[in-house]
């Protein structure tokens, strides 16, 4: 198999994993407030990333002097992305929402063009237009879209700008894998993350006198498979399958493959919560999909400058 093959592939499953964690969020947000569940999540994800380290079966090439160098990465993301989409959300409609982040390959594109010098056909940013297009036409298509009026413009700002972080991320963490192993990308991710959403839970409940509930979530039994999945395949394997392909393909390509996980999250919604399958999914569902293959194969192959020399591997 190809560094491309094993890219897409990563790709792919990051976008199943993705799709099938809105279900697992919504468990998890019926039994205690995002803040908690950011909290918890990361700190399932920290755990479970701190164990083939602590037993010697992975061992991290980062030195301590360079750890600084990541902060702005996990600042993007997770940090930044979902802050500002916790508070947007708050102020705008989930349907509003999904269309802009669906933008997110759009401004990786333009991005990683300004950046990293990342090249790109004519039909490979029509390919990219096509697959947001696919998006914003399902959610347009339920009568939610940002003509309703439900929202406000402080919403779409933060909403907008997470999208700007995640499309960031993408760009700074291509960048990144010319020096620093995946895998000790993914690592210092989870503890940031970890750090960063306990502190603010902490902090939160200390200042409301309820830091004895902090715990409260995990005696239900719902919660506690919702934020293992969330930990652990939805933020710490998504975040090494992403840093992993983006060290084999450019961001561009890589960004788009985020749209297929609204076709994940549909099927998952027809499957298991016997919502119904329209005709507007469908041809969706045919956007998005024919975009992503467009853009990872109607252009020309990458520039050898733009080809990633990975670190050594530091499992063992």
């Amino acid at each position: 198999m190809t560094d491309q093959q094993k890219a897409i592939l990563a790709a792919l499953l990051n976008a199943g994993i993705t799709g099938l964690s809105f279900l697992f969020l919504k468990m998890a947000l019926a039994v205690t407030n995002p803040v908690d569940t950011l909290a918890h999540r990361f700190t399932v994800a920290f755990i479970a990333a701190s164990i083939p380290i602590v037993f010697g079966w992975i061992k991290l090439s980062i030195k301590p002097k360079d750890m600084l160098t990541i902060i702005p990465l996990a600042m993007l993301y997770p940090i930044l992305f979902f802050t500002l989409q916790a508070f947007g959300l708050v102020y705008t409609t989930s349907s509003e929402a999904g269309i802009i982040q669906a933008t997110v390959p759009i401004f990786t594109m333009i991005m990683a063009a300004f950046f990293l010098g990342e090249s790109s056909t004519w039909l490979q940013k029509l390919s990219t237009l096509l697959s947001v297009g696919g998006v914003v036409y399902i959610f347009v298509m339920k009568g939610l879209g940002v003509s309703s009026g439900s929202g406000s413009s402080i919403g779409t700002i933060l909403i907008l700008l997470s999208a700007f972080s995640l499309a960031g991320y993408s760009v700074l963490a291509r960048k990144m894998t010319k020096s620093f192993h995946y895998i000790d990308m993914t690592y210092m991710v989870a503890l940031l993350g970890f750090l960063f959403f306990n502190g603010w839970s902490v902090i939160r409940h200390s200042t409301e006198g309820t830091l004895s509930k902090y715990f409260t979530p995990f005696a239900s039994s719902t919660f506690i498979i919702s934020i293992v999945f969330l930990g652990i395949l939805s933020s710490l394997m998504t975040s090494f399958m992403t840093n992993f392909a983006l060290s084999k393909m450019e961001a561009s390509k890589i960004s788009v493959f985020n749209n297929l996980s609204t076709l994940v999250t549909i099927v998952a919604g027809v499957l298991f919560l016997q919502e119904q399958l329209a005709y507007y999914h469908l041809i969706g569902a045919v956007m998005i999909i024919i975009g992503v293959i467009g853009t990872n194969f109607l252009g020309a192959k990458a520039k050898s400058q733009n080809r990633t020399p990975q670190p050594k591997s530091t499992s063992v």
